[in-house]
């Protein structure tokens, strides 16, 4: 099985790649700036690659890149969450360029990607996997705040939903995951959960695709998330 992974040089990008790897995947990590992790990892079937998710790619990037021809399936996990200080996402305060640049990266970036590589997906009827949040969720927004982050990640909820509509008759499945409460960087490794728990539970989820309805929304621990 052939797999892409955005965002694959730490944190659950890194985790998927391990997973996958051990799992006898070719596995084809990204990242925007540094390979980080990724430099340690000693396997003939891991392929890195530098891709920026806000960058605009010429018609035969996926080609030049060396992605196979056929990918089982991608798993879009590159995002950002933007100002951590309460004041930068603030009702008050929060900026156009930060709306934009989280929306960039966590809602346009996911497109992109899929777009590049949608050939290659369709030719092996493979699965694509969007990384969102709960934070995503109007249902379960009762907190408010965090301005850019929530509405970008609500945003690729429904963009994913409608690759999941518009694919379907291609025989290519898309699911929406919200990993948890995570240990990373991102949550300052806050988190509840591990990135092995996170990323053994969204692997099953997607194995189990053919269990949710169209575009589901699933956490990690194969909960549907209302949105």
């Amino acid at each position: 099985m052939n797999v892409v992974i955005t965002g694959a040089n730490r944190g659950l990008g890194f985790g998927f790649v391990q997973h996958y790897l051990s799992q006898g995947c070719g596995v084809w990590g990204c990242y925007r700036s540094g390979p980080d992790q990724l430099e340690g990892v000693s396997s003939s079937r891991l392929h890195t690659l530098q891709w920026d998710v806000t960058e605009e790619k010429p018609a035969r990037f996926a080609d030049e890149a060396g992605f196979p021809e056929r990918i089982d399936l991608l798993i879009n996990n590159a995002g950002v969450y933007g100002p951590k200080d309460g004041a930068g996402q603030a009702l008050s305060t929060v900026t156009p360029e930060t709306m934009l640049s989280v929306y960039d990266v966590n809602c346009v970036g996911p497109l992109r990607v899929v777009q590049a590589l949608l050939p290659r997906i369709m030719a092996a009827r493979g699965t694509i996997a969007n990384l969102s949040s709960k934070m995503g969720s109007s249902a379960d927004n009762g907190s408010g705040g965090c301005y850019a982050y929530r509405a970008a990640k609500a945003a690729l909820v429904i963009v994913s939903k409608s690759m999941a509509v518009d694919l379907a008759p291609d025989g290519v499945r898309v699911i929406t995951l919200h990993p948890g409460w995570v240990r990373t960087a991102m949550t300052s490794h806050s988190g509840l959960i591990d990135i092995d728990e996170s990323v053994a539970g969204m692997s099953d989820v997607i194995q189990k695709i053919d269990h949710y309805e169209l575009g589901a929304f699933v956490a990690y621990n194969g909960q549907v998330v209302p949105f």
